[in-house]
């Protein structure tokens, strides 16, 4: 249980109960993060339910607000400085690695940003059009299986956040979440486009940046958010 409040401080903006923590047991608490995905996404859902008393936008807008507001913009932050970093790095590595820690938002960050929120509040108004709340619930949940999957896989890009989760996760923790995944999909098939999605932003870590950190995990995770929302569209159709 622990681990569940840690992973909420951490990812959310939720009032939760104070937690003594050290380097250990935060290390050990992204293997709760799909937990705290679970609670986000149940309120981004009862928000755009909410919201859709009164119009498909009006739900969206509502969802896509409670989004933010409830993570506190961190993965988007992540988005934004790795935009950045690839957009001014033009193939020098160290360049890349002095912007990617810059906390100044750039052109690129900016940018990337606006798109993701549009993008966003697009597939939401769609979902909130045909009341396709139960795939929104999870869609974080499912997200935040990627950060497992990547730490397993990639090695950290340099000293930080990233590199402190790398001995607390193994393939185990992984397999755990993706079997629950899987006996999800048959209420939320939207769901099933989530290894693929996963898989596909590792690869790309891969091969273009050669280790995974904190903004990558951020990044990722916005990124299979907003392709699940257009695998759960296409099905709601």
């Amino acid at each position: 249980m622990k681990g569940v409040w840690i992973a909420l401080q951490f990812l959310t903006r939720l009032p939760t109960p104070r937690v003594e923590t050290d380097a250990a047991s935060f290390a050990r608490s992204m293997r709760c993060f799909p937990v705290a995905g679970l609670v986000i996404g149940a309120l981004v859902a009862g928000a755009g339910r909410a919201g859709a008393h009164v119009d498909p936008w009006i739900a969206a807008l509502a969802a896509l607000v409670l989004w933010i507001g409830v993570t506190g913009a961190l993965h988007l932050d992540g988005l934004c400085d790795l935009a950045d970093a690839r957009g001014a790095a033009h193939g020098d590595r160290q360049r890349f690695l002095t912007v990617l820690a810059d906390p100044h938002a750039g052109s690129f960050g900016v940018v990337a940003i606006g798109l993701q929120l549009i993008v966003k509040l697009v597939l939401l108004h769609g979902l909130a059009d045909r009341a396709f709340w139960f795939p929104l619930m999870l869609i974080p949940f499912a997200a935040r299986i990627g950060p497992l999957v990547w730490t397993s896989w990639l090695p950290p890009l340099h000293a930080g956040l990233a590199a402190g989760f790398r001995d607390a996760i193994g393939w185990r923790h992984v397999s755990f979440w993706l079997c629950l995944l899987l006996l999800l999909a048959p209420w939320a098939p939207a769901l099933l486009a989530a290894p693929l999605l996963i898989g596909l932003w590792g690869l790309w870590l891969h091969r273009h940046i050669g280790g995974v950190s904190g903004d990558c995990h951020g990044a990722g995770i916005e990124l299979v958010e907003s392709g699940l929302l257009v695998a759960a569209l296409l099905l709601s159709r």
